[in-house]
This record gives structure tokens, C-alpha cells and sequence, in this order.
């Protein structure tokens, strides 16, 4: 859908697929609310100054190279797979299951005899990332004939299809329920902000997608971390305070006429059930948690 306004615009595109939903969340998080449209690959979004587009996290890597998208968010694995050159802005580490990179691994039968890659010589490995699979062998001088998975990748060597597979997974569940075994990893990916060169070279065009990073990261960052507020006695405030890790120092306040302070701090979200309790134990009271959008 192009934009209502005639100025410059910056053609974003999101990855159409297993990302797609965290995706649009994280931007909301961001502060950009994308609309999607029932079968519609150019969502709307609340800026006129940005362009979206939907698609492939598989492809995104090749338009934006060839400059049909300015920018877009999509896998290391890809842009490696589709050898495109293109510029890194910055990594954002999201996925549909955890804040973790994910895993492309090499997996073979549980009872067959392959234990490292070299055993492999001469067999047959099934994969969607061919090209990936293909440059890794021959680098290390193993002769393999790789095959293109069209999906359902882990039942090829259930099937008799394939020897091993090289498959991503992000636990590994999926591979270990199909009966398979990871013998190596071949590369950690995660989601990557890329930007067209030419796009990056433009000055309106690279502070958008600066500004876009800045809010992207900033709500990711914000995930792991909560505000704690309280109010702490003055003869406690030493103690309490040697109990407080912060991203930077708590913002300390005098309540009104009071020997009272007020502490306000962020920290991580995994430590608040031990935190608050030791807090209340030294004397802090009116301890309220509450949840950041973004920590920049």
C-alpha cells in the first residue's frame, strides 16, 4: 500500500512466516502498530515515512540487496545462504520461542553408527539451507551430495531418504522427538536488521533506519527488566542500598517532611521474587513492580 504523503519513504520489510507475529509485536513494543490485512503483503503501518512489506524471511536478504526494499529484518542463516551483500545495521535477538539465538544443526538417526561430520563422506544429507550446507563440507574437504528439503526435513532420514539433515531448532525437542541425534553444530543464527547499501548511503533513509534500531533494541532490552519503586526509612537506606543491583545508579528522592525516602530502580525481572522479600525484611514499604516498553 503506498503511503498517503508524497515525501521520502523508507521500504521496510518484515518477515512473512514463523516470525511474523513476534515481529509485529516487537514493533508495537517499538511504537510502530502494524495492520495486517488477510491475505495482503503490504501491511499498514502508523508512519507515513515507512513503506511495509511482507515476505519470506528466506528471500528478504535477496530484495534487499537488489534495492526492491531499503531494509528489512531477517535470519543470519539466510543472508549467508543467499550470499547477499548487504549491509549489517544490527542484531536483534527475538524468535518465536525464546530470546536465544537459534541453532542449525547436523542430525542423524539415533542408532546409526555417524558420530562427527567426517563420517559423512559420500552420504547424502537432505536441508533447506543448501547452499550453507554445501560451502561448510567443502570446506572441510568432506565429499556430501546435498538435497533440498521442501519441509518435514527431520522425516527424511526417518524415511530412508537422507543419511543426516542439517535442520535449525532452538532446543533441539523437535529433532530428539523425531528420533534423530545432534552430532554438530554448524552455525548459531539469530535476526539481523539489514539495510540496501545505496538505502544506507542516503541520509534520510539511514536515520530512519537508525531511529528503527534504536526502538527496536530498546524494546527488546526491555524485556528481561521491570521497575521496582519503594519507600525505604532513612537509618535503613545503607543496607537497602547494598542490596540493589541498576543499570545506573537508583534514583533516591525525600518524601515531604518525612525521614522516609523514595527509591526507584531497574533490574532484572528474574530476580524480583528473592529482591522483594529481602527489601520488606530491611524496612522498605509501598514496593510497586512495574513493567518497561523500552530501556534505551
Amino acid at each position: 500500500m503506498a503511503p498517503s504523503n508524497n515525501g521520502p519513504v523508507l521500504k521496510f520489510g518484515i518477515p512473512k512466516g514463523s516470525l511474523q507475529e513476534a515481529t509485529v509485536a516487537l514493533l508495537e513494543k517499538a511504537g510502530w502498530k502494524v495492520r495486517q490485512h488477510h491475505r495482503n503483503y503490504f501491511p499498514e503501518v502508523n508512519d507515513k515515512e515507512i513503506q511495509c512489506s511482507m515476505c519470506r524471511a528466506q528471500e528478504m536478504s535477496r530484495y534487499v540487496d537488489t534495492g526492491t526494499l531499503d531494509c528489512g529484518l531477517t535470519g543470519k542463516d539466510w543472508i549467508l545462504e543467499n550470499e547477499s551483500d548487504v549491509v549489517y545495521v544490527s542484531d536483534l535477538v527475538y524468535s518465536k520461542v525464546s530470546n536465544r539465538p537459534a541453532r542449525w544443526v547436523l542430525a542423524v538417526a539415533g542408532d546409526s553408527p555417524f558420530r562427527r561430520p567426517e563420517d559423512l563422506a559420500g552420504k547424502k544429507i537432505a536441508t533447506e539451507l543448501v547452499n550453507f550446507t554445501r560451502r561448510y563440507f567443502e570446506s572441510a574437504g568432506i565429499p556430501i551430495t546435498v538435497e533440498f528439503s521442501w519441509g518435514a526435513t527431520e522425516a527424511k532420514v526417518v524415511e530412508g531418504l537422507a543419511d543426516a539433515i542439517v535442520e535449525v531448532t532452538e532446543t533441539g525437542t523437535t529433532i530428539k522427538a523425531h528420533g534423530l541425534r545432534i552430532i554438530a553444530e554448524l552455525m548459531q543464527t539469530n535476526t539481523q536488521l539489514i539495510a540496501n547499501k545505496a538505502a544506507w548511503e542516503d541520509p534520510f533513509k539511514r536515520k530512519k533506519i537508525q531511529q528503527l534500531d534504536m526502538m527496536l533494541q530498546g524494546a527488546l532490552r526491555a524485556e528481561s527488566l521491570v521497575g521496582l519503586k519503594m519507600n525505604v526509612p532513612e537509618d535503613k537506606m545503607e543496607s537497602i542500598m547494598g542490596l540493589l543491583p541498576a543499570l545506573t545508579s537508583p534514583t533516591v528522592a525525600h518524601l515531604y517532611n518525612s525521614h522516609w525516602l523514595s527509591i526507584e530502580i531497574v533490574v532484572q525481572q528474574a530476580i524480583v521474587r528473592d529482591l522483594v522479600p529481602k527489601l520488606h525484611d530491611l524496612g522498605a514499604e509501598g514496593i510497586i513492580e512495574y513493567s518497561l516498553n523500552k530501556v534505551i
